[in-house]
């Protein structure tokens, strides 16, 4: 029986060059997966001391509020203690989680690295607990499915933390890696929750899944728990690939180059659109208006606290923050407190001073509809849309209030 030569090849063994190559692609895609995580893990280490840092050192504890609701309550310090805690710690944990990961690390300063893991485990831990704490004392927002998963996500950090610190202190430094970068993944999935938002708002015709007025949808949801479940399974095949065939591995590396060009993107994103204006806030020396006002409105009521806007406009323009976001905020705070004819006037005040802005129309229609007026507030999101017919939160709302 004659057989071909070729079938005496050895067709279920790669060739050596092949095999090379998968095993230098795919480094290659971790290492470009790496220095894209690592930069956005940078800008928002540097946001998050600028934007609570700053305000901070100047005793204007007040102005945390903006980027994080009750992140500072009057009268309660040791709550506060516990939420500066957990700023300090996340900002701490995102640069000496990324350090850890540095190889040149590990090899030229070892006892950095040691204590540096010891300290990043701590934080990591310290970092879940705490956040657990916050939520249930102080509440969070969202959806209840979101908030199963912020949980999830703590239990995740915390687990992967202790198994982290017990093989590395069994030397089980083969497993360790494992767990270490596992834990790694979970306490920065704010990073991915981000970057994956911003990517569904840049979609043409989107956003899919998200209502933009309350953040909420199934992609919300589902964004919730795949901003670490996604990087986790990403990384089990990573780690199977590295031991897998040469076809795994280019597979694999090929996913790692899409998804670090897509973490890219949106990374980009959101600091354009959520940590650049935060740190040029934070970094602002002038008083808040909105802050003002709000002590005015509860100490002498809304009426002398327009005519205080007006007052302090004309004679201290240059002293007090009069940008736009700074009455819309008041707004809303009086609003999430179901203050709604101060929110209105507050809103009409808005859009008296930023007549051409779309924003401050849509926020005076929200406004009514919260209060139940909806002929307002269909009046004013369509003057929203007229000045920007793109303004998809307030076509949204419009189909709600008026479905005909």
């Amino acid at each position: 029986m004659l057989t071909s030569p070729a079938a005496s090849l050895p067709h279920a063994t790669p060739p050596a060059s092949a095999s090379r190559a998968s095993r230098r692609t795919l480094k290659a895609a971790a290492v470009f997966w790496f220095i894209i995580v690592a930069l956005g893990q940078l800008f928002f280490a540097i946001a998050i001391f600028l934007t609570y840092g700053a305000p901070s050192f100047r005793g204007d504890f007040s102005r945390l509020n903006r980027g994080t609701p009750h992140a500072y309550v009057p009268g309660e310090p040791f709550a506060n203690a516990i939420i500066a805690a957990h700023i300090i710690a996340a900002c701490f944990i995102v640069l000496s989680g990324t350090l850890q990961l540095i190889p040149a690390i590990q090899r030229r300063a070892p006892r950095l690295h040691r204590w540096n893991g010891r300290l990043y485990i701590l934080a990591a831990f310290s970092l879940a607990l705490g956040g657990v704490g916050a939520m249930v004392g102080r509440g969070t927002v969202g959806t209840p499915a979101q908030h199963i998963a912020q949980y999830l996500n703590a239990a995740l950090i915390m687990a992967f933390a202790v198994m982290a610190w017990r093989t590395a202190v069994a030397r089980d430094f083969s497993s360790h890696r494992r767990w270490a970068l596992r834990l790694y993944l979970t306490v920065g999935s704010a990073l991915f929750l981000r970057a994956a938002t911003f990517l569904m708002l840049l979609i043409p015709g989107g956003p899919y899944g998200i209502d933009v007025a309350t953040f909420t949808g199934p992609f919300v949801n589902f964004i919730s728990y795949g901003q670490y479940l996604i990087p986790l399974a990403v990384l089990e095949l990573y780690l199977r690939a590295q031991h897998g065939t040469t076809t795994l591995r280019f597979a694999t590396a090929s996913l790692l180059f899409v998804l670090a060009a897509g973490l890219g993107a949106g990374t980009a994103a959101t600091a354009a659109a959520v940590w650049a204006p935060r740190v040029r806030a934070a970094l602002d020396p002038r008083i808040s208006i909105a802050d003002t006002l709000a002590a005015t409105i509860a100490s002498s009521g809304t009426d002398v606290a327009l005519q205080q806007y007006r007052t302090l406009k004309a004679t201290a323009a240059q002293t007090y923050n009069f940008d736009e976001p700074e009455l819309n905020t008041l707004g809303y705070q009086l609003l999430n407190k179901h203050r709604f004819a101060e929110a209105i006037r507050v809103l009409q005040l808005n859009t008296e001073v930023f007549p051409n802005s779309a924003n401050v129309y849509d926020s005076l229609g929200e406004a009514y509809a919260d209060a139940g007026d909806k002929p307002d507030a269909i009046a004013f999101y369509r003057k929203s849309l007229t000045l920007n017919p793109k303004n998809l939160g307030a076509i949204k709302m419009l189909q709600t209030l008026n479905p005909r």
